[in-house]
């Protein structure tokens, strides 16, 4: 069993169980005890009377006084007892006539002992009364008979206390497991994006409240972990912003100068553009610092879909163009959508490059849009050779890279989904990434909620 509290309910109704089973068996032994010391204090009543009818000249009568003389009082008991007058001089001297004739069983050196005989299970007991021994036997059908009612009525009670224990285990273990349950929902909503969110600590001082404040501890940890690595990435991009642009100032004044040799002038190019990928670097490593730490504030507006994309696929065409790949776009529904145009184009044109980036030369790149009911879905599909299914939720983290298609790598700086993610996070929307419709490439699917009356149900 995978539930804790399912375990502590079994555990609860095995215990149970078990010690109510062990008190029934302990109840049988004694109550068994009880009725045959019954049993016994009834011999014992008969001797006596047997006794108190023979007179105290008992060991002078004859065999027939002796009969004629308790004849007709174990007559009238002869439903409950079974009579044996024996001596060891003259042999047996009495039956009671229920016997027919046959002696009670002895066993040597016992006053008080069972016998299963052929008229059922008996309680015996030897009486001494010299020169005889006499010996009353008592059935034990009736006891039998109360034993198996009680054994009945045990097993009725143990199959009925293990459901009811079974049924309190599992409510009481659902009642003390609650405040794991809370630490558990809470722990699951603590992200990098909430981190100042705690676990309520129980008023009880126990086991939980302990687990509760050392979450809480690991959780001020990596609050603050989380804010110094932002923070430094933060004054990083900001101090490198300055030197790099000084350095590209003085680069490009050499440039102009005219100075340098041709070899130095292509040298001084690579350095260029290699400071523009660094400074490009830069900024999409400071948009991703504001974006979880939520600081960016966007210019939320209704937009058209149908227009953004319109003025997007003037660039789409020209970028697919210069790297030799096809780019279509289809676009179904009719609403507008709350966004900042410049955050979903940005989307938009790092969604294409990774595309162009995994596509063969010549390869199609098809974007679908559509607007359903409260949701604008955009699917950018490419023909590459797609993205193991390892990949995929990792695949919006920073600086995964995977080669193209052409077996090379992009070149990029694995931020580009990061930035898709965040963006689209940041406008309340949602990301994600499925095989292509042809068996073959990616589809990165983005979905943005429209003005409407109610959010999508995905949003709260």
């Amino acid at each position: 069993m995978k539930s804790i509290g399912a375990r502590l309910a079994l555990w609860y109704a095995a215990a149970s169980t078990v010690t109510l089973a062990c008190l029934f068996l302990v109840g049988y032994y004694l109550l068994r005890g009880y009725l045959i010391h019954g049993l016994d204090l009834l011999n014992q009543s008969e001797f006596q009377q047997i006794k108190a009818r023979l007179g105290p000249d008992y060991s002078a009568l004859s065999s027939a006084v002796i009969d004629q003389r308790i004849r007709e009082t174990t007559e009238y008991a002869s439903v409950l007892f079974y009579i044996d007058i024996h001596s060891r001089d003259t042999g047996t001297i009495f039956y009671s006539s229920n016997l027919k004739g046959r002696p009670i069983p002895d066993i040597k050196g016992a006053r008080r002992y069972d016998v299963d005989w052929d008229v059922g299970p008996l309680r015996v007991g030897e009486f001494i009364m010299a020169p005889y021994d006499v010996i009353i036997a008592t059935p034990e059908a009736q006891v039998e008979g109360v034993m198996e009612g009680y054994a009945e009525v045990c097993a009725a009670l143990l199959v009925l206390m293990l459901a009811m224990s079974a049924a309190i285990g599992l409510g009481l273990s659902r009642l003390s497991l609650r405040p794991v349950r809370l630490i558990r929902a809470t722990a699951s909503r603590i992200g990098s994006e909430n981190l100042s969110e705690r676990i309520p600590v129980p008023a009880v001082a126990d086991e939980i409240s302990d687990l509760a404040r050392l979450l809480n501890a690991m959780f001020d940890r990596l609050e603050a972990s989380f804010k110094n690595v932002r923070r430094f990435a933060a004054d990083a991009s900001h101090e490198l912003k300055t030197p790099l642009s000084l350095v590209r100032l003085r680069a490009e004044k050499l440039l102009a100068g005219g100075t340098l040799s041709h070899e130095n002038e292509e040298g001084m190019q690579t350095l260029l553009e290699e400071l523009t990928r660094v400074n490009s670097t830069i900024d999409e490593l400071l948009f991703l610092s504001r974006a979880e730490s939520r600081s960016i504030t966007l210019e939320l507006a209704p937009h058209d879909p149908a227009g953004l994309l319109a003025n997007f696929n003037v660039d789409a065409q020209v970028l697919a163009e210069h790297h030799g790949v096809h780019f279509s776009y289809s676009h179904e529904g009719a609403g507008l959508a709350l966004c900042e145009p410049r955050w979903v184009r940005r989307v938009l044109l790092n969604l294409l490059s990774n595309a162009i980036n995994a596509s063969p030369p010549g390869g199609n790149i098809r974007l679908r849009s559509r607007l359903t009911g409260e949701l604008w879905r955009v699917e950018i599909e490419d023909e590459g050779s797609g993205v193991p299914g390892s990949q995929y939720e990792h695949i919006f983290d920073r600086f995964v890279r995977l080669d193209d298609s052409r077996g090379r790598d992009s070149g990029g700086t694995g931020l580009g989904l990061a930035i898709v993610h965040e963006a689209v996070t940041t406008h309340s929307g949602r990301t994600r990434i499925t095989d292509g419709e042809l068996g073959r490439g990616t589809t990165v699917m983005v979905e943005l909620p429209l003005i409407a009356d109610e959010a999508p149900s995905w949003l709260d």
